[in-house]
């Protein structure tokens, strides 16, 4: 029984929310009207709204519009006195505002496009010089190689070279002499 009612709450609820987000906005043109308690000029008359004011539009019925006020007054009005579009004044409000607030982006833009041009040089300085020590190493390891591998040739070829001598000293000292005929 809970797990019913809470889903029931839950989806009210979401009903409710879906409700007020597909909500639109009018503005009222003309002359001041009347905001009134059903659809018709034969119902009370509840408020009075003012040329260019926003309202909320709640529901749609033949040639009346429930609203609601900013106020949260809520009432019918002729459709036909209703513009979906802000008036011109108010267009150009918002979008004097909305120019002051891009042209404050663009400042903070260009500050930080200053400061990541001036990174970008001091990181391009520090790699050339880096690639200059990268090079500098790299010679110096070819160079390091090559001595190590001529030493290994020079200790090699001494070797060679003292065995040679070795050979022809004991040769002469055992004194045998060269048999030209061929054994096998």
């Amino acid at each position: 029984m809970k797990g019913r009612l809470a889903a029931w709450l839950i989806l009210a609820l979401a009903c409710i929310v879906a409700g007020a987000a597909g909500a639109e906005d009018a503005w009222v043109r003309g002359a001041p009207l009347n905001l009134r308690s059903g659809a018709g000029t034969e119902f009370r008359i509840l408020a009075s709204t003012q040329p260019g004011e926003r309202l909320t539009v709640l529901k749609r019925s033949g040639d009346w519009t429930k609203v609601r006020t900013e106020a949260g007054k809520e009432g019918w009005i002729a459709a036909g006195y209703l513009d979906p579009e802000a008036p011109p004044t108010l267009r150009l409000t918002e979008l004097e505002a909305e120019a002051e607030r891009l042209q404050s982006e663009l400042g903070v833009l260009s500050e930080e496009t200053g400061e990541l041009r001036s990174q970008n040089e001091n990181l391009s300085s520090a790699d050339s010089g880096q690639r200059g020590e990268i090079e500098r190493l790299t010679r110096e390891n070819y160079k390091l190689r090559a001595g190590t591998r001529s030493a290994e040739w020079l200790t090699g070829a001494l070797i060679l070279g003292m065995g040679m001598v070795l050979g022809a000293i004991v040769h002469s000292v055992t004194g045998r002499r060269r048999n030209s005929r061929l054994r096998l």
